[in-house]
């Protein structure tokens, strides 16, 4: 089953939670037990799997991204936003997540994230459930 979430972010850098976007496609789809894979199609974007019940810990990984891979660093990129090209290869654009039981089964602090690096923009989150 291919679904897609389409998620508005308001800023140049953030991580949007979207676990309860991806828990709403899959209660819909109704599979129980399976496998799950999330991809951006985009090449300024990101997913990752991190903490969820602690904001900071969020900030924390974009502060640490943004020192290792700063905004302006002598890029050729005529764009300029080849640090958003960096931070989104360093994280990946896609995540395999198993199914149990009609749930996601992810670790009891663990939330989905959408990683902006070059927004704010409209993000496409392609899902494929199986």
């Amino acid at each position: 089953m291919h679904l897609e979430l389409t998620i508005q972010t308001a800023e140049r850098e953030q991580f949007v939670n979207i676990t309860s976007q991806l828990n709403a496609l899959l209660a819909k789809s109704g599979v129980k037990d399976g496998c799950c894979t999330v991809f951006v199609s985009h090449t300024t974007a990101a997913l990752t799997v991190n903490e969820d019940a602690d904001p900071d810990v969020m900030e924390d990984l974009l502060s640490f991204l943004q020192k290792m891979v700063p905004l302006k660093n002598g890029y050729r990129h005529r764009e300029g936003n080849s640090d958003a090209h960096i931070k989104a290869s360093l994280l990946g654009c896609s995540l395999h997540l198993i199914i149990k039981d009609g749930y996601f089964d992810l670790g009891t602090w663990q939330g989905v994230f959408l990683a902006e690096f070059d927004g704010p923009r409209s993000r496409t989150v392609k899902v494929w459930i199986d």
